[in-house]
């Protein structure tokens, strides 16, 4: 990697660690935790990614390449091992599939094609048609608890939205975020790594740097509105290309699915010259 190469990635990397730090405090991460987590994920990464012929990488090249010692990188292989450990799945996958499944499949959808009430039994028929064995109580319970379904009455249920989401104070919330963040960053490195065989994934933004705030309000409804109808016509997308059990996937199965975000930075001063207008405005891909 050329100087220049370096620099760009070593400006990237701190950008990248700004908010990343921002989150680690609100969550009571300290820096010698986060650089305990740092270490570990060097050594993994170094492990599996550069490693000859389809082979883990051995000590000496991880540590040639991550910085650390011959016994520090022995060390953080010790402690995976010891503590092997696994990413939790993600556990919105269940309730975000049910009311998916009760927005989309005819079963449960009046004649105009929207969602329609369900008594508990049938709430229950959606729960095992989509997300298999999990407690019908204790799904319907958390999906009452964020506003994602209401009770009507003691019978019939209302579904209020079509994606989970937990409270952003709930542990499963921090999950979630991090989930995210690890969606991203590994489109971005996708698209670093690849050469002339391998299709790029998209990655895009529009953004605008000089944005009246009182617009602000306005863009907030313009985004949930428009930013829900885009993830619906995804996940339409994705269930009508969802691998069945009866299917024959001899190639295997993948996981593939889209993030969007709201971009929001600080106030800005206003501009000097108004009427000459902005070149901010970018759709970057």
């Amino acid at each position: 990697m050329s100087l220049l190469a370096r620099e760009a990635a070593l400006n990237a990397a701190e950008t990248l660690l700004n908010p990343l730090a921002g989150f680690m405090l609100k969550c009571g991460i300290t820096c010698r935790e986060f650089s305990a987590l740092a270490k570990t994920a060097f050594v993994t990464a170094a492990t599996e990614d550069y490693g000859i012929q389809g082979r883990p990488t051995n000590i000496s090249r991880v540590a040639l390449l991550t910085g650390l010692t011959r016994k520090e990188v022995k060390r953080q292989r010790e402690l995976q091992q010891q503590f092997e450990y696994c990413a939790p799945p993600e556990k919105t996958t269940d309730a975000t599939r049910v009311l998916s499944g009760w927005h989309q499949d005819a079963d449960f959808l009046q004649a105009d094609n929207t969602p329609g009430t369900l008594t508990l039994g049938e709430f229950s028929d959606l729960c095992h048609r989509y997300c298999g064995d999990v407690p019908v109580s204790a799904l319907l319970k958390e999906l009452k608890r964020v506003g994602a379904v209401e009770q009507l009455s003691d019978t019939q249920l209302k579904v209020i939205k079509r994606y989970y989401m937990p409270a952003h104070a709930d542990p499963e919330w921090m999950m979630t975020a991090g989930h995210y963040l690890a969606d991203l960053a590994n489109t971005i490195k996708h698209n670093i790594d690849l050469d002339e065989t391998v299709p790029h994934r998209f990655l895009g933004r529009a953004s605008e740097v000089e944005i009246a705030k009182d617009a602000v309000d306005d863009f907030h409804q313009f985004m949930d509105k428009t930013g829900q109808q885009f993830l619906e016509k995804i996940d339409a997308w994705l269930a009508a290309h969802q691998y069945a059990e009866a299917d024959q996937a001899t190639d295997g199965t993948v996981r593939l699915g889209v993030g969007v975000f709201h971009i929001q930075d600080a106030e800005r001063t206003a501009v000097s010259n108004p009427g000459q207008g902005s070149a901010g405005s970018r759709i970057t891909t």
